[in-house]
């Protein structure tokens, strides 16, 4: 993989981590997305990952692959709240429907993206290597 989107894509389960108050917490994520030249994701306003991000918007994500490759990304994410951004998400992924049926018009789904970032690509047989965000 050249880029951490890639890996992302290619995997498409990914954990994403943030703190709760000084506990860890780390859900499953699947949806990335690449726009204005930074890694996006989504979420829901309604949920404890956007209040946790609201709080401390450090974050780290990790992605295993089928190759015995690992990914780990940290950084910081703000949030885009705007309706292209939306719309972007849904078109790329419109199972997401299922979950917002109003779409770009949703007012709970938000998007985030990557404002700044580190990715290191792990293996067993090889020593850590960063890449590219995209």
């Amino acid at each position: 993989m050249n880029s951490a989107f890639e890996f992302l894509k290619a995997n498409q389960v990914f954990h994403f981590a943030t703190l709760d108050g000084d506990k860890p917490r780390v859900r499953p994520f699947g949806f990335v997305m690449k726009r204005n030249n930074a890694l996006y994701m989504c979420t829901n306003k309604t949920k404890n990952v956007y209040q946790q991000l609201v709080k401390n918007p450090y974050v780290e994500i990790s992605a295993m692959g089928t190759d015995g490759t690992w990914l780990r990304l940290s950084g910081k994410v703000a949030t885009d709240d705007s309706r292209e951004a939306k719309a972007q998400a849904f078109a790329e992924a419109p199972q997401l429907l299922q979950v917002y049926p109003k779409g770009a018009d949703d007012e709970t789904f938000v998007t985030l993206y990557f404002t700044e970032a580190q990715a290191t690509l792990y293996s067993f047989a090889n020593p850590p290597k960063n890449i590219p965000l995209l």
